[in-house]
């Protein structure tokens, strides 16, 4: 009796040791005796003990740093750059079976990539372009992963580190550039400016009113200082004389 109680102790514990859960994010390979059998797919699943095991395999995004990498650009700068890929198994068998350690087969992919890629362009392109340069090194690292099952959602360029030297080069070339644009900037408001006084002159020489209104308003923002005293040394109407006599004498 007690030998049957014992047999059926171990059996109910060797069943239960093949119980396995699946979750939904994931999938499992199944192997028997080291052979692929089939994928299993999520929810209560069961192996045979000491027979059938299973490699889980998870099937979100996956998110891998590259580390900072040297680069020499195409016009002879040295520079760091470093990024981050995304990824995503479509295919759990070929990704298991077909390459060892995807995710470290994928990180040296993109890193030989992004130094292929920034080594052919210029220092410029890599720092104006970096959606343009990811989408050139997710091209390659896509090629080389589509047979094993994985798709590359995606590349960015993170950060670029420059020599101390150049990044004060680039800090000189920018304020070079932001003078030059004040510059014209205040060369156009001159000139502006300019124009604008000429269609006020010819306005005010058509109305010798027009040239009191603007005398009056001239006095009321000296007056409203309250700190000096005006005194018109002729009457106010020799001014009006005095225009007409110019006005003549240009006519002549």
């Amino acid at each position: 009796m007690v030998p049957s109680a014992v047999f059926v102790v171990l059996l109910f514990f060797i069943l239960l040791s093949g119980i396995r859960i699946v979750f939904e994010y994931k999938r499992a390979l199944k192997f028997r005796f080291g052979k692929y059998i089939k994928t299993l797919k999520p929810g209560f699943k069961w192996i045979i003990p000491l027979v059938e095991t299973i490699q889980i395999v998870d099937i979100r995004v996956i998110t891998i740093n590259i580390l900072s990498q040297e680069v020499m650009t195409e016009d002879n700068v040295p520079c760091s750059i470093d990024g981050v890929v995304f990824f995503r198994i479509n295919d759990p068998e070929k990704a298991v079976l077909q390459v060892e350690e995807y995710n470290y087969a994928i990180t040296q992919l993109s890193q030989a990539a992004l130094r292929d890629v920034c080594g052919k362009v210029e220092l410029d392109t890599i720092l104006s372009k970096r959606e343009e340069m990811g989408k050139n090194i997710k091209a390659i690292v896509e090629e080389e992963t589509r047979e094993w099952g994985i798709e590359i959602i995606g590349m960015k360029i993170k950060d670029i580190q420059l020599p101390e030297n150049m990044k004060r080069m680039m800090a000189g070339q920018a304020e070079a550039e932001r003078s030059r644009r004040s510059q014209i900037i205040l060369a156009l408001a001159e000139e502006q400016a300019a124009g604008k006084l000429l269609e006020a002159g010819k306005l005010i020489d058509q109305s010798p009113s027009a040239i009191k209104l603007r005398l009056y308003q001239t006095l009321s923002n000296i007056a409203a200082e309250k700190n000096s005293t005006i005194v018109f040394p002729f009457p106010e109407e020799v001014l009006s004389k005095i225009n007409k006599s110019l006005t003549k004498d240009r006519e002549d």
